[in-house]
């Protein structure tokens, strides 16, 4: 996915109230973005480091500009990290249209916000050929403490624990159901931050015994754009879960 115009660098000054950040451009002018992620943003969120903004194409838009990446200093070194949790959906769906998620293949259509379960929407249902259709959630993951894992949640996630048990249901009524976590920057590795949310770590891992498959991604991040990049393990207690391979 590239951006369609250029992002505009600056420095951060501050992250409050969750979605506003205060960013000095290169000339000095300060501006405020939105900040399209409601989680800690824990290491990303340094006052100080580089950032990129997409403008927005709308005047009447109060913000004028969307906190996109950030160069974070990592504990394998500095990378830039995708940090727009709304772009992961946009990310599995390209990718899903040049069949480059193994798992996925052979399926015609990937429908957008299917409601499923107790009032959810699942992010995708794929359907069409032939197979069975697959309930596919998608989860951002921007968290990294140790060189080459990345983690998630880097919160509590009450919601997407609730997911995980939804999905679970679709899988023991006969159904086929895939979490697919969008990894924002490179890693080598994916778990789960279990001791930010323990709840969500077992519902995951039950959801894996019952048959869940999941599958994890890295990106390739940088400022002309973002792209679902490669497949990398997933380190479950319980469960053996192996990479898909992308394809193409």
């Amino acid at each position: 996915m590239r951006f369609p115009t250029p992002l505009i660098e600056g420095r951060l000054v501050r992250r409050y109230k969750r979605f506003l950040a205060d960013v000095t451009l290169a000339d000095g002018t300060m501006v405020t973005a939105h900040c399209a992620n409601p989680g800690a943003m824990l290491g990303l969120n340094t006052d100080g480091f580089r950032v990129l903004l997409s403008p927005s194409a709308n005047p009447s838009r109060k913000l004028g500009y969307s906190w996109e990446l950030v160069e974070a200093e990592l504990p394998g070194g500095p990378q830039w990290v995708g940090i727009n949790t709304a772009r992961p959906n946009a990310l599995v769906a390209e990718a899903f249209r040049e069949n480059k998620l193994t798992p996925l293949i052979g399926y015609e259509t990937l429908r957008p916000e299917v409601a499923y379960g107790k009032a959810s929407r699942v992010d995708f249902l794929a359907s069409g050929g032939g197979l069975p259709p697959c309930h596919v959630e998608v989860k951002n993951c921007h968290l990294m403490r140790q060189a080459g894992l990345a983690e998630f949640p880097d919160c509590k996630a009450a919601r997407s624990a609730r997911h995980m048990e939804e999905l679970a249901h679709v899988v023991t009524a006969g159904g086929r159901a895939m979490l697919i976590v969008v990894i924002q920057m490179q890693a080598d590795a994916f778990d789960v931050a279990r001791d930010i949310d323990p709840t969500f770590d077992r519902a995951l891992r039950m959801a894996l015994e019952v048959g869940v498959e999941a599958y994890a991604y890295t990106c390739a991040v940088g400022p002309e754009g973002v792209a679902i990049d490669t497949p990398v393990p997933i380190l479950t207690p319980g469960a053996t879960v192996q990479p898909a391979r992308t394809s193409g």
